[in-house]
Parts: C-alpha cells; sequence; structure tokens
C-alpha cells in the first residue's frame, strides 16, 4: 500500500483527500491518506479524522512516514516541501503554481526533476479539451486561425475557497492569472504548442497589492496564429468557476463552456456536431451524492494517472503533466506580467527546446 502524505490543508487539499478517499474506498487504488500536515494544526486534525490519518507536528515527521507527498500548500510553501521531500527521495505531486515568480519556479522544478513527480495542472486529463486537441492536430478544419479563452471566478478569498493568502502577494505571487489562468496557458500549450510571443494587460480593482483581478493576455504563434485569455476575478458569489474556449479554425469554430466532459460543439458550414465526452468508466465506484462524483473526477482521473504510474514503474514514474510542461506555462505568465509592466510591449519567449531534453 501506498502511503500519502497531505502537506496543506486548506480547500485544494481538502479537494485532493477527497478525490483520493473516492479511489481508496472505490478499490481503485492500493494506497491512503495516512498523514497530514499544515501550518495551523488544527486543520491537519481536521483533514485527519475521515481519513483515519495521523496529524503530524513536523513536515519532518510527515515526510519521514509516507511513501508519496501531495503537495497542497498556498504557493510560495511549495519550494521548502518539495525540496524537503525530495531530499528524502519521496515521489511528489505538486499543486500549481510551481511558486510565486519564475526563477522559484525553476528552483522547484530543479527539485522535482529528481524524483517521480506530477504537476496538479488538472485540465490536461480533461476530456472535453483532449477531444478538442485531437481535432485540432489532425488537420481536418484546416489551420487554427484564432483562439479565445474566458476564465472567470469570484475572487477566492472568499467563499467556499476561502483561499485568504491568495490576496497576499508575498505568499501567491500574483492574481488570476498566475493563480486560475496558469491552468489556461498550460491548456492552450497542450493544443496549439508554444507561443512565441506574449502581450498583457492587468488591473486590480479590489485593493490588493500586487493582485491583479483582471488580465488580457494575447499569445502569439510563429505561424501567425494568436490566442486571447481574458482572466476575470469578480465578486459575483453565485457564479463559481468558469470557462469557455472557442476555437477558429479554417473550416470549423470549436467551443465548450465546460472544462471536464464538455460537451465540445463544432460548427461546420453543414451544421453543428455535438461531441460528448463521457466520464471515467470506474466513476459509478464513487460514494456520495451524485452530484459531487464529476467534479470529484476532476481531480481523481489526475491522482489516480500519478498513483498507477508509481505502482507500475516506481522510481522511474513520471506522471502528466511534468514539471517541464508547467515550466512552460510559467515562462508565458512571467512574459505576461513583465509586458503588463511595460504597457503591453509584446515579449519574445525563449526557445522551449529545454522541453524535449
Amino acid at each position: 500500500m501506498i502511503r500519502i502524505g497531505i502537506v496543506g490543508c486548506g480547500h485544494i487539499g481538502m479537494v485532493h483527500a477527497a478525490a483520493l478517499e473516492q479511489l481508496v474506498n472505490g478499490g481503485l487504488v492500493d494506497a491512503r491518506v495516512t498523514a497530514t500536515f499544515d501550518a495551523d494544526p488544527t486543520r491537519a486534525a481536521a483533514l485527519a479524522v475521515p481519513h483515519g490519518a495521523t496529524p503530524a507536528a513536523t513536515l519532518d515527521a510527515l515526510l519521514d512516514a509516507v511513501d508519496v507527498v501531495w503537495v497542497c500548500t498556498w504557493t510560495a510553501a511549495h519550494i521548502d516541501t518539495v525540496e524537503a521531500a525530495a531530499d528524502r527521495g519521496l515521489p511528489i505531486f505538486c499543486e500549481k503554481p510551481l511558486a510565486p515568480d519564475l526563477p522559484d519556479s525553476e528552483r522547484v522544478a530543479a527539485a522535482l526533476r529528481r524524483v517521480p513527480h506530477q504537476v496538479g495542472l488538472v485540465l490536461a486529463h480533461a476530456p472535453v479539451f483532449r477531444f478538442a486537441a485531437d481535432l485540432v492536430a489532425s488537420g481536418r478544419y484546416g489551420r487554427v486561425l484564432s483562439t479565445i479563452l474566458r476564465d472567470d471566478q469570484y475572487f477566492p478569498i472568499q467563499g467556499m475557497y476561502g483561499s485568504s493568502w491568495r490576496g497576499d502577494v508575498t505568499k501567491a505571487g500574483g492574481g488570476t492569472f498566475i493563480e486560475h489562468s496558469i491552468h489556461d496557458v498550460a491548456l492552450l500549450g497542450g493544443i496549439l504548442g508554444d507561443p512565441v510571443d506574449v502581450s498583457a494587460r492587468t488591473s486590480s480593482q479590489f485593493g490588493h497589492a500586487g493582485i491583479e483581478d483582471q488580465a488580457l493576455v494575447t499569445l502569439g504563434y510563429a505561424d501567425g496564429t494568436t490566442a486571447t485569455i481574458a482572466s476575470v476575478w469578480h465578486q459575483i458569489l453565485s457564479r463559481g468557476s468558469s470557462r469557455r474556449l472557442e476555437i477558429f479554425c479554417e473550416k470549423a469554430m470549436l467551443w465548450t463552456e465546460n472544462d471536464y466532459l464538455g460537451p465540445l460543439h463544432v460548427e461546420t458550414e453543414t451544421g453543428v456536431e455535438i461531441l460528448e465526452a463521457e466520464a471515467p468508466p470506474w466513476i459509478d465506484r464513487f460514494a456520495g451524492l451524485a452530484e459531487y462524483a464529476k467534479p470529484i473526477a476532476q481531480y481523481a482521473e489526475p491522482s489516480k494517472a500519478f498513483l498507477d504510474s508509481l505502482a507500475a514503474d516506481g522510481p522511474d514514474a513520471r506522471g502528466w503533466p511534468d514539471v517541464e510542461a508547467a515550466l512552460a506555462a510559467h515562462q508565458v505568465v512571467d512574459a505576461a506580467y513583465r509586458s503588463a509592466s511595460h504597457g503591453g510591449t509584446p515579449i519574445p519567449l525563449r526557445s522551449q527546446e529545454h522541453r524535449a531534453e
């Protein structure tokens, strides 16, 4: 049995723990959450109870008692946890973003490369986006002309997220673009490839220093294709996280408003085809309210993939997305912030050849 330790017991730590619990109880993985740790001991204890886990008094105590670590702390705390776990040779599932800025992200990446790892860019596992990527890659509808992605969420220092640290630039590194839309950057990388330049405008309307709540970012590609990400944190508490993706090709428009199962709509001159994605067949093993099964599966699917790779390949395991995909996204984010600080001036991106090394 693989013993899992969760470091960081706030909102995202609870989400991962719930997904892992469903996988364990469904007999889908030979693993269990056995230890928790948080800077706030009461949160570690609260998360430990439903899993029969032990709240650790220190990070070292947790690392000494587990086989794999889920890093779910606020962003700035990733570096210490990842380096400590990597020094012990422990496999690591690290939440996104890797770190608040590019230099520290590269430091986190160096540690992750030493051990089996996976980064929590969960949209890479969403069936609807795999549909879109496969259709674009097939060339069936000609070249991609332009892509538009709108990503919005209520400001996550409140509501079900309750992540007050996301209003603190020393812990988060930035606002909606790094914290939320780094998912979108990685997603577009999987569909369109790596951009060659980035331009951006950002603004902050809610008074949190260094935390942008609006970002409009344009990615340019070598073939002339452009992609625009409109990322917004608002105060509509009845509206949760939402994404709309539109891909305009020469002969079709592809769009979806659901970031897990879709459906994906494909409009051509002959009409509209609706492609329905299916949840993993093992989702019927999940217990509890049916309305929560699909949201939990969105996190359970990448978690299962990582645990399966560990069970099969041990020290040679490497999950997806890996550190190279995460670093590529961080380079785009860094370029976007530099562009915004210079009034939207396009910033060229350095070669991504290291990703293939």
